[in-house]
């Protein structure tokens, strides 16, 4: 999508505009927020698979020591759905709800990210899990400053009340 240019914009590229910089609401930075903590879960995980051994131990029914059966998928996509929820609930839920929501929520997942550095044995990834775990707290504390700070609604104070005529009621 273009913008319009004036004239002299068109005459004279070396002059500047002002980009418009319209003021994004509180529900899509939340939302926002989630994906991309989402799309970092998915991508760390997918990485993981290239160390070594890690799909050997998978194949034999281990993932960090825990065996792989209907209980773990079941813990696993449940721990997984709550921040992939969270997308569609700051999108859509009342702004005092949705703001104990995400504060809860973000606060709760804060030791879920760090939990998964441990038991990690070999520093040579320390760089990757770092990184990951990092860029997350990150944006978990993005998500906990954003709901913390969510803007409020002031009223105004309410006009004078006023009589039948047209002078304002005074009170003694």
């Amino acid at each position: 999508m273009r913008t319009p240019q004036s004239p002299t914009t068109l005459e004279n590229p070396s002059s500047r505009s002002t980009l418009e910089d319209l003021r994004l609401p509180v529900r899509a930075k939340l939302a926002a927020a989630w994906s991309s903590l989402m799309f970092l879960y998915v991508y760390v995980d997918i990485l993981n698979f290239f160390k070594p051994g890690v799909i050997d131990d998978i194949l034999a029914g281990i993932v960090h020591e825990f065996d792989t059966g209907p209980t773990f998928v079941a813990l696993a996509l449940t721990l997984m759905a709550i921040p992939s929820l969270m997308i569609l609930l700051s999108a859509t839920l009342p702004a005092r709800l949705n703001r104990i929501v995400n504060l809860v929520v973000a606060a709760l997942f804060i030791p879920v990210t760090i939990y998964n550095v441990a038991g990690e044995e070999s520093w040579a990834y320390a760089y990757f899990y770092g990184l990951s775990i990092g860029l997350e707290l990150l944006l978990l504390a993005f998500i906990l400053r954003t709901a913390w700070t969510w803007p409020r609604h002031t009223t105004s104070p309410a006009a004078p009340a006023a009589s039948l005529g047209s002078e304002p009621l005074r009170t003694p």
